[in-house]
């Protein structure tokens, strides 16, 4: 616990609305750092680059991909916007979890399971899933997803 807590006095962070990425590689001799990205359900969110159809929109704010420990199962973390209009159909290629932050969504899979989903809902997709994402109002999601930046 003593390591635990003197790491704690040492771990820096800036809150700036831009993306904060310094991580220092492993064998360097500085600490590890974390990364904070500042209000980005409001910030990020503004920029996120259509992915689908005429309303799907989606981004990683992060990534292990490139970070310290160069993994060989990374994570990527992001948001998923889509607006009403096309319901997107998306097989997934890996492992996500996903928060409903915002809005609202119907999401349903391949089964005929069907979910009604608001702010505060947490999902599970399972690698080789495939779901449905609609909206009557448009929805804001944040994933955790077992893949490589911007690989969606």
């Amino acid at each position: 616990m003593g390591s635990f807590l003197s790491s704690l006095k040492k771990t820096t962070s800036t809150s700036s609305t831009e993306k904060t990425s310094t991580s220092t590689k492993m064998g360097s001799t500085g600490p590890l750092v974390f990364q904070h990205y500042a209000n980005a359900q409001k910030e990020f969110t503004k920029t996120l680059p259509l992915i689908a159809n005429e309303n799907a929109f989606l981004a990683d704010v992060f990534s292990s991909e490139n970070g310290p420990s160069a993994p060989t199962a990374p994570i990527s973390a992001g948001f998923y916007r889509l607006e009403p209009g096309t319901p997107l159909v998306y097989t997934y290629t890996y492992d996500e979890m996903k928060i409903i932050v915002d809005g609202d969504f119907e999401i349903s899979d391949e089964s005929g399971q069907t979910v009604k989903a608001a702010k505060g809902d947490v999902f599970f997709f399972p690698k080789g899933s495939v779901i449905t994402f609609k909206t009557e109002k448009g929805g804001l999601g944040f994933f955790c997803g077992q893949r490589g930046k911007d690989s969606a």
